[in-house]
């Protein structure tokens, strides 16, 4: 199944889930593919693992990248460039907002909401059933439903990121999309896709999938690690 999105896509979910790991790939995937890809960096939450780190892989595949002024860009603030309600009220063919973590990293979304107006606009959930605070349907439940009151949108869709970094294994894939597939019931949305780890890929059966399945390589590592290639 092809991966293809299209129009203003927010990636959110619970810190350390994954979102803008998944953004930064998605953003090459669908590049590759022939879209017009523009990327804002929303975390105003988190100082670390923010998609401005990639900068430069997303300079060499033509992508642009909405960051905060330079003289703010490794500041723990939170400022929201002008031109993100301009690149929302006139939309790449993909417009990625990687937000941060729950609630409170959701919340610049409701200061964009005239910018929203008579936009559609899709919001992924990210979900990792191996991190503490979204390991059973419910819990997912609730992060979303603090993510739709504090960004004033709702979930359209649920993304499978299911991993343990460096530990993950087919198997874990495999637990990690029949969970995106319970989740998605339970929430009546759809499961947009589900990540794999391109070292991973050729280990698993993709037909078994009933959504498409993006391939990732780790760019967000700590300075003793090499970033995969893309």
């Amino acid at each position: 199944m092809t991966l293809k999105l299209e129009g203003i896509v927010v990636i959110a979910g619970n810190y350390g889930c994954g979102k803008t790991e998944i953004t930064i790939n998605l953003a090459i995937d669908q590049k590759r593919k022939g879209a017009n890809v523009r990327v804002a960096d929303l975390d105003l939450v988190n100082p670390y693992f923010r998609t401005r780190e990639a900068r430069g892989i997303l300079a060499a595949e033509d992508i642009d990248l909405v960051l905060p002024p330079d003289q703010y860009l490794n500041a723990d603030l939170p400022i929201l460039d002008a031109r993100v309600g301009g690149m929302i009220r006139k939309p790449a063919d993909l417009t990625l907002l990687d937000v941060g973590g729950e609630d409170v990293g959701a919340t610049v979304l409701s200061a964009l909401a005239d910018s929203f107006l008579g936009q559609p606009v899709q919001m992924l959930q990210v979900l990792n059933p191996f991190r503490p605070d979204t390991d059973s349907v419910e819990a997912c439940l609730r992060v979303r439903d603090q993510i739709q009151q504090a960004s004033r949108l709702k979930v359209t869709g649920v993304v499978g990121n299911a991993n343990l970094i460096n530990s993950t294994r087919a198997e874990h894939i495999l637990e990690g999309y029949r969970f995106a597939t319970d989740v998605a019931r339970a929430a009546e949305v759809p499961l947009s896709f589900i990540t794999v780890p391109k070292e991973l890929a050729d280990q698993i059966d993709a037909s078994v999938f009933q959504c498409p399945m993006l391939r990732i390589s780790r760019q967000l590592v700590p300075p003793w690690e090499k970033a995969g290639g893309i």
